[in-house]
């Protein structure tokens, strides 16, 4: 769950334009360490949040391993590849865009993701009710290791992960257990409303040239019914929950790659960008429960 506050506040800081070629190219900007301190501030303040947030209840123990591999259906484990991927992605484009070699930003801003992730895992590895996840670890490395690979071997991102979110009907009938009755706190807490995409352009990846560059296919992961980490719960604070069945969901969908589409205004650069990892409602396809099942719009 922690993992998704960096996620929020990454996808906010990629509202910035990062294709940006106003710097000066004979040396390394000055701004570039002021964005290390100002990334070293915000990632100190979220470690202290998440201090009062989730551990201030509970008790410091030796470091100890946790294994949750199976728990959420493995949506916990996207979320940390996505993040991962994601904060590679923009570390990577940081460090281009601020003049340093493509080996430096590939390595140094590529690998990002796992650098933030990483002290999160140690954390928990010292609170009762946490511990240090080898899967948590193995996919925030998965995450940073996917950017490199495509962006050294392909020069670009032909398969771009991306994330969709909608509130669901569980977090409203679990009084609390999935969120707090709002957006934010259900994006925190409720792993039924997460979709994890890979989005990748049948023009580039299949050479279909009658398909449009922006026009792609996405794959989609989810799962519903959750009301608990390994096993639905059937009390929560005194209340009875109702009785749902777990499953998981595959999807395949239409996207747009926002990246290929043109424009002058720095202003749509920059919506572009955020976008470009976000995964736009659009017709799909659902296989769950051994059914299958259209969406004109899926959220």
């Amino acid at each position: 769950m922690k993992n998704k506050i960096i996620i929020l506040l990454v996808l906010i800081f990629s509202f910035q334009d990062l294709t940006s070629k106003d710097t000066i190219r004979n040396k390394v900007d000055k701004n570039f360490y002021k964005f290390l301190a100002v990334e070293g501030v915000v990632l100190t303040g979220v470690i202290s949040y998440l201090k009062n947030e989730w551990y201030s209840d509970k008790k410091r123990v030796p470091f100890h391993f946790y294994n949750d591999f199976k728990g959420w259906y493995q949506v916990d484990k996207f979320g940390h590849f996505y993040a991962s991927y994601l904060e590679s992605n923009i570390g990577y484009s940081l460090m281009k865009k601020f003049n340093f070699s493509e080996k430096k930003s590939l390595y140094l801003g590529g690998f990002q993701g796992l650098i933030l992730e990483t002290p999160i895992e140690f954390f928990d590895a010292y609170y009762e009710g946490w511990g240090f996840s080898v899967s948590d670890m193995v996919a925030n490395a998965l995450g940073s290791v996917f950017f490199i690979t495509q962006q050294k071997v392909f020069g670009e991102q032909l398969i771009r992960p991306k994330l969709s979110f909608s509130r669901s009907i569980y977090a409203r009938n679990a009084y609390g257990l999935l969120g707090k009755n709002n957006l934010i706190s259900e994006f925190i807490y409720d792993y039924n409303g997460y979709t994890f995409w890979f989005s990748f352009s049948p023009n580039k990846v299949f050479k279909i040239k009658k398909i449009p560059k922006w026009l792609n296919l996405a794959i989609g992961y989810g799962a519903d019914g959750m009301l608990g980490e390994f096993e639905n719960k059937k009390l929560y604070k005194g209340n009875n929950l109702p009785n749902y069945n777990r499953y998981r969901q595959f999807y395949l969908s239409l996207d747009i790659d926002f990246s290929k589409l043109k424009t002058n205004s720095k202003f749509l650069k920059r919506v572009y960008n955020a976008l470009s990892y976000i995964k736009i409602p659009l017709p799909t396809i659902e296989l769950s429960n051994k059914k299958v099942k259209g969406h004109f719009f899926y959220f």
